[in-house]
């Protein structure tokens, strides 16, 4: 299965300001406790927390699960690999950002196209 067909599976992000860690789950297909293991190893995924210590995800840390999925998942990196891609300190893999930049920025367009049609209706 090719990169392309996975990121389609992915459902898209509705317009909200906060998801709890179960929405971000099913928007992701990563398992609850995946997401807070990943919260350990990635510093750049920090959700809100709030009552009680549950987790509030906003839209950028949804784009950022999605990003750390791909890197694991679909890319092959490890957790540490994963971490430099994310940090900018890995010099090679600088020539497979366009094409991600091109992912996310198709992912976006279909996401606000979603919206739009949602506010039109």
């Amino acid at each position: 299965m090719s990169n392309s067909n996975r990121n389609e599976e992915l459902p898209p992000i509705p317009g909200k300001r906060y998801f709890t860690i179960g929405e971000v789950s099913e928007l992701c297909l990563v398992k609850p406790h995946v997401l807070r293991y990943w919260e350990q190893e990635f510093p750049q995924l920090r959700p809100t927390k709030r009552r009680g210590n549950r987790r509030y995800y906003r839209q950028h840390d949804v784009l950022m699960v999605r990003q750390i999925r791909s890197l694991l998942y679909e890319q092959g990196f490890t957790i540490d690999g994963a971490r430099q891609q994310l940090t900018g300190k890995n010099a090679k893999p600088q020539e497979a950002q366009p094409a991600q930049s091109n992912d996310l920025v198709k992912e976006l367009c279909g996401e606000l196209e979603d919206v739009l049609e949602m506010l039109n209706e």
